[in-house]
């Protein structure tokens, strides 16, 4: 089967600086590798055969180290934006888009399937597919509930726990039909719209180690 994948590799990078002045995000070296070669090798590894890269920033650097990715035996094109354009809007440059593709930033470190939330996605005929991993927050203090201001209970360092978004998608072509062009349109704009149309979701929860 063939799979396609959009990677997300477009971002400026600010809270990296000054290391991105120099380097892209995505090329930014994690041990042996660049994040971006580590996720070219995940995907080729697990049966994705075509990756279009959405730059903007720095965009020659990445095209001059990723080329059209025949050594890591995969095809590789690019869709340039001539402006920032979010994570869900630049997919709207990108004519050749399947019925159904993987959607991930540039900069993510996992251990996900990303073959098998593909499959699944593509099996159960969703719309949309979220990755999702769950993550516990510990609050470093006794917190008081308070009635107006009487004390009514109290928690010692209570755990909450809850589910985040990786930066991982499944997307069907056919949510793209309400993106709108030429403006910046992220993950959290499609999210509140396709709530605000009562759309179903899925999460797919898993551990990572980004």
């Amino acid at each position: 089967m063939s799979r396609r994948a959009v990677v997300l590799a477009g971002g400026k990078g600010s809270r990296l600086r000054p290391y991105t002045v120099v380097l892209p995000k995505p090329l930014m070296p994690i041990g042996e590798y660049p994040i971006l070669e580590v996720i070219l090798r995940q995907l080729a590894a697990q049966g994705f055969d075509h990756v279009t890269l959405a730059v903007n920033h720095q965009a020659e650097i990445i095209r001059a180290f990723c080329g059209d990715g025949s050594r890591w035996k995969i095809h590789i094109d690019y869709s340039q934006e001539t402006a920032p354009l979010s994570t869900i809007a630049p997919l709207r440059l990108i004519a050749d888009l399947p019925q159904n593709f993987l959607l991930m930033n540039g900069d993510i470190l996992t251990d996900l399937p990303m073959a098998r939330l593909y499959d699944e996605h593509v099996a159960q005929k969703r719309s949309f597919t979220i990755a999702a991993a769950q993550r516990t927050h510990v609050v470093d203090y006794g917190v008081l509930h308070t009635n107006g201001s009487q004390l009514s209970g109290f928690e010692e360092k209570p755990k909450f726990q809850y589910l985040v978004s990786m930066g991982i998608y499944v997307v069907n072509r056919s949510v793209l039909d309400s993106v709108p062009e030429g403006r910046a349109y992220g993950f959290d704009h499609l999210m509140l719209d396709m709530l605000s149309r009562t759309s179903r979701f899925t999460s797919s929860a898993t551990r990572d180690i980004g």
